[in-house]
């Protein structure tokens, strides 16, 4: 078993959500038939999401979950995770992504070493989807109803705020805990080379990507390493790749300033009319159309405050 519990920097996303002394960033996400997921990633930091229109599945690590209008959902530091919606749905939400340091967990006091440390080795396992029925949920949404005005208006000391807000829902989270021995997961092993070919197709997506290119990041047999990430992650990895491109392609042209051309290049389909093809398949129109279709100012599947 690997003595890594975590992939390197390099394979991780790369955005950088805040400022170095104040790393949390709100996040307005819209999904719809023009965008319709948010392709697997991680990063260093948690999340917190209230879900505020329509539905979606949430994939967390390798758990799945169906999330509704109004349901709340805590995303791990570290996690790998990913969200899609089905044709013709809309889904909205809000999410707070934050540093687990902004809060104190490089500090050395009771609070880190019984808590933030746990979490951050993912010992510790906080509740994923917070429904409406959930003890904790009445407590957290009155947390998001105070963060969103004091974030917005920004007047001193909203800083603290929102640092007090964060540990409180952090805290409301912890009786509901369970400890990483009493819960089933999967071997480390799996889980840190699942995460580390997702992202590598994620860096990597552009150029030309093999099977037995990927299956010897693994040191599996092909025939291993197809069963392998079907298993977990529900679809072929070829067809993984293939959806990653289509939807990096329609970002692209979302933008309102790449021709069709360049997208499908840059997105990794060398062939044209192939892509012409499969980006019909998966949004129901040409990509011509589904430029004409783009509202104003473009495609914005993520809105920052």
């Amino acid at each position: 078993m690997s003595g890594q519990k975590f992939p390197s920097p390099d394979q991780k996303e790369q955005t950088h959500h805040g400022g170095y002394f104040f790393p949390l960033k709100r996040y307005l996400t819209t999904l719809s038939d023009l965008y319709p997921s948010v392709a697997a990633h991680w990063h260093e930091e948690a999340e917190l999401t209230r879900v505020t229109r329509g539905r979606c599945t949430y994939q967390i690590q390798f758990e799945t979950y169906e999330a509704e209008e109004g349901d709340i959902l805590f995303v791990p530091p570290a996690a790998l995770h990913s969200i899609s919606i089905s044709p013709g749905e809309v889904f909205e939400s809000e999410t707070y992504v934050f540093h687990m340091n902004f809060l104190g967990a490089g500090t050395t006091d009771i609070c880190t070493v019984r808590y933030f440390t746990p979490l951050l080795k993912q010992e510790l396992h906080l509740p994923e989807l917070i429904e409406k029925d959930h003890p904790a949920y009445g407590r957290l949404l009155q947390v998001f109803r105070e963060m969103d005005p004091a974030y917005e208006n920004m007047e001193p000391g909203y800083e603290m705020i929102m640092k007090s807000l964060l540990l409180q829902a952090i805290a409301i989270l912890l009786p509901y805990g369970t400890e990483e021995d009493s819960r089933p997961h999967l071997q480390e092993e799996h889980w840190f080379k699942l995460r580390m070919v997702v992202e590598y197709i994620g860096e990597h997506y552009a150029e030309d990507l093999t099977i037995p290119q990927l299956a010897k990041l693994c040191y599996f047999s092909e025939y291993h390493f197809m069963r392998f990430f079907k298993k977990y992650m529900g679809m072929s990895c070829l067809e993984y790749i293939k959806t990653l491109r289509l939807e990096k392609a329609a970002g692209l042209l979302g933008r309102g300033d790449t021709s069709v051309l360049d997208a499908s290049l840059s997105s990794g389909f060398s062939n044209l009319s192939y892509f012409y093809r499969e980006f019909k398949k998966k949004y129901g129109m040409t990509p011509k159309q589904f430029i004409e279709a783009m509202p104003k100012g473009g495609l914005e599947p993520h809105k920052f405050q």
